[in-house]
C-alpha cells in the first residue's frame, strides 16, 4: 500500500538479493496462514520460517530461527499485532515487519500508527477472491524489497557513527527550509528524525510521505502528537510558516512558488517521472528554484529512486541533500540512489541527521 507507483525500472531499484529470505506469517485465519504459506513456498528465493495464529505464539517461536521479513495481522485476540509489534520486531531479530491486515483500509489510523511503532510496510489484506495473481505480485515484491539485506542495528544510542561522506561536502549556508522524502519505512524514520530536533528550528518543514491520500490526515494527526509542532495538509496558495509541517496530500505533488515577498505551495498532479504520487523530485527541484542555496534536503527510506532528480537540482543550485544510511533503512532504495549518484554530503542514521540539521542551523 505504500510502496509507490513505479516506473518499469524501479523493481530493481532495491536490489532483489539472490539469499534466501525467510518470511513468518502471524494471523489468526488458518486459511490466511495457508494462502500465504504456499504462495511463499512456491516462490524462489522465499522460504517459509514458521506461521503463527496469534502473537503470543509467535513470540514464543521467535529465536529458534532466523526471521527476515514478518507478515503480521493486526486484528487478533489476545495482545493482538499492535500492542506486539515492538515485541516482535525486538525478539525476531530486528526483521521488517509489513503489517497485512483488513484495517489497513477501513481503519488508516491504526495503519499509520502500527507504521510509526516500526512497521516497514503495509498492504491491504484482500477479501474472498481477492488473493488473485495480481495481489501474489505486489506481495512478493514488497518481500522480497524488505528482505533484500539483513538490518543491521545502528549506532543509535552508542558511540556515533562516522559520517559516509559519498558526494559534496555540506555547505556552510544556513537553510530558509527543511524539506524530507520518504517513503517504506519512513513513517517510522521521521519520527525518530523529528524527535531528535530541537522544539524550535525557525524555519518551515516540508515532507513528502509515499501515503496513500485516505491516510493524510491520520498521518498529520500523529506528525502533531509527535513533534508538538503545527502540521498542516499543503494547500494551494498556502504560505510556509516557521516551526510548521506542510504535510503533501497523497494526491498531490507538494511544490512551491514565489508570489511576491512570500513563498507559497502549489499542488502538481501531473505525474512524475518516478510514477509516484506525491513525489519527492518535484518538491526538491521547485525548492532549488525559489530557495536556491538556501535548501536543505534530506531523503530518509523508500524503495524506488525517487528524489535523486530533485536531489540533482538542490545541489546544482547549491543546496545540501543528507540520506538515511543503509544500515538503519528499511529499503536503502531512494538514499541509495541519491548515494551512488554522488550527491549526499552525508549518510548517517535518522538521529545523527537530526543533529547535523540542528547544526546546520546553529541550534546544535
Amino acid at each position: 500500500m505504500f510502496a509507490p507507483r513505479q516506473d518499469p525500472g524501479g523493481r530493481t531499484q532495491t536490489g532483489f538479493t539472490s539469499r534466501t529470505i525467510r518470511v513468518f506469517i502471524i494471523d489468526d485465519s488458518s486459511v490466511v496462514r495457508a494462502i500465504f504459506s504456499r504462495l511463499v513456498e512456491s516462490e524462489p528465493g522465499l522460504e517459509l520460517a514458521g506461521t503463527a495464529g496469534s502473537a503470543e505464539e509467535a513470540l514464543r517461536q521467535f529465536g529458534t530461527q532466523p526471521v527476515d521479513v514478518v507478515l503480521l495481522d493486526l486484528e487478533m485476540p489476545g495482545m493482538g499485532g499492535m500492542r506486539a509489534l515492538p515485541e516482535i520486531i525486538r525478539q525476531s531479530g530486528r526483521a521488517r515487519v509489513m503489517v497485512v491486515s483488513s484495517l489497513t483500509a477501513e481503519g488508516a489510523e491504526h495503519t499509520v500508527q502500527a507504521l510509526g511503532l516500526g512497521a516497514a510496510d503495509a498492504l491491504l489484506k484482500p477479501g474472498a477472491g481477492g488473493f488473485d495473481r495480481a495481489y501474489r505480485d505486489r506481495l512478493v515484491e514488497r518481500i522480497h524489497s524488505l528482505g533484500g539485506r539483513p538490518l543491521q542495528p545502528s549506532q543509535q544510542g552508542g558511540a556515533r557513527s562516522q559520517p559516509l561522506l559519498v558526494g559534496p561536502t555540506q555547505s556552510a549556508i544556513r537553510p530558509e527550509v527543511l524539506a524530507i522524502g520518504a517513503s517504506t519505512g519512513g513513517i517510522h524514520a521521521t519520527g525518530q528524525l523529528l524527535r531528535g530536533l530541537p522544539a524550535r528550528i525557525g524555519i518551515p518543514v516540508i515532507i513528502t510521505q509515499h501515503l496513500p491520500v485516505e491516510f493524510s490526515e491520520p498521518y498529520a494527526k500523529q506528525l502533531r502528537e509527535l513533534s508538538g509542532r503545527e502540521v498542516l495538509l499543503a494547500a494551494d496558495g498556502q504560505s510556509l510558516q516557521p516551526d510548521c509541517i506542510h504535510l503533501a496530500p497523497g494526491d498531490g505533488h507538494l511544490t512551491v512558488v514565489r508570489r511576491g515577498d512570500r513563498a507559497v505551495i502549489r499542488l502538481d498532479r501531473n505525474a512524475a517521472s518516478t510514477g509516484c504520487m506525491p513525489s519527492v523530485d518535484p518538491m526538491f527541484a521547485s525548492l532549488a528554484a525559489v530557495f536556491g542555496a538556501n535548501v536543505l534536503g534530506v531523503v530518509l527510506t523508500g524503495m524506488g529512486r525517487d528524489g535523486t532528480e530533485g536531489a540533482h537540482a538542490l545541489v546544482e543550485a547549491g543546496g545540501n541533500v543528507l540520506v538515511q544510511d543503509e544500515a538503519s533503512s528499511a529499503v536503502w532504495g531512494m538514499p541509495g540512489s541519491i548515494a551512488r549518484a554522488g550527491l549526499a554530503a552525508a549518510a548517517l542514521p535518522p538521529c545523527e541527521l537530526a543533529l547535523r540539521i540542528a547544526a546546520a542551523l546553529g541550534r546544535a
